[in-house]
């Protein structure tokens, strides 16, 4: 990949501060190198609320890095009030409430302790008036009555690094929410997910890489990295029969309607 036609991109999810390439503080390498291949923004999203401190240094230091506010729905960390959300997250630095939802996938037993983290971060979303952005694995059912329920419409947002079916995408749209496919549209298996890309409308799509996880083919299986987003939205571009121009204006300009604290 050589960055020579113009094409403009976004990473919509990355933790720059979780590369085991480089120190956490210092996102420089890796931001550098995505530039190199077209990517002009970055949304650095948080995992856990200790992070906060480190991640809006890094939005002074970068003003091509966004970051957000939030718990990974997995995380066994401190476990944030809605006030304690609405606190660190009001702020501009901060884009976006997030990542958050729910994952059982590696998570087992009574999981009302996760639904209800995760209901406090819509009720700060709203209360702020800012974007969630979701994670869902294994549980698309709960993830939508409660986005329903905790009325997430009002504020929106995207659901990160989606697999899961059309079904469940067209639901999300319906509740005003952007759909981000990430590397695994890349991998051989996913046939079902190339499909949603090749059915979504431009106007809901956006990429990501989820770096330093779940690096796109032909890199899959090493870690991930910004720059790797023009992989994803090659093979967008493909699936879809279109212009790589096409997935990059499309994705570009989404993301800034999207978080528009954002700065492009």
């Amino acid at each position: 990949m050589t960055q020579q036609d113009g094409i403009k991109l976004v990473d919509s999810h990355c933790h720059l501060h979780l590369s085991r390439e480089q120190p956490e503080d210092d996102p420089s390498a890796a931001i550098a190198a995505a530039e190199a291949e077209g990517v002009e923004h970055f949304l650095n999203v948080a995992v856990n609320i200790e992070s906060a401190p480190l991640l809006a240094d890094i939005a002074a230091r970068f003003p091509q890095v966004s970051v957000s506010v939030g718990v990974h729905p997995s995380a066994q960390t401190a476990d944030p009030s809605v006030a304690e959300l609405v606190r660190l997250a009001a702020p501009d630095t901060f884009v976006a409430i997030g990542e958050t939802g729910l994952d059982y996938h590696y998570n087992e037993g009574d999981l009302e302790w996760q639904r209800d983290r995760f209901r406090r971060h819509v009720r700060a979303a709203r209360e702020l008036s800012k974007p969630l952005i979701i994670h869902t694995r294994n549980a698309a059912a709960d993830t939508l009555r409660i986005l329903r329920e905790e009325r997430a419409d009002e504020v929106g947002g995207v659901i990160h690094c989606f697999t899961e079916d059309w079904d469940t995408a067209s639901a999300c749209m319906d509740l005003g929410f952007y759909i981000s496919l990430s590397g695994i549209v890349t991998f051989r298996n996913a046939d079902s997910l190339r499909d949603v890309a090749k059915r979504l409308p431009l106007e809901r799509l956006l990429i990501e890489t989820d770096a330093p996880y779940l690096a796109p083919v032909p890199h899959r299986g090493k870690p991930n990295q910004p720059a790797y987003v023009r992989y994803v939205a090659e093979c967008i571009a493909e699936v879809r029969q279109c212009e790589l121009s096409t997935v990059a204006r499309a994705t570009y300009d989404n993301f800034f309607e999207l978080f528009p604290l954002a700065k492009a």
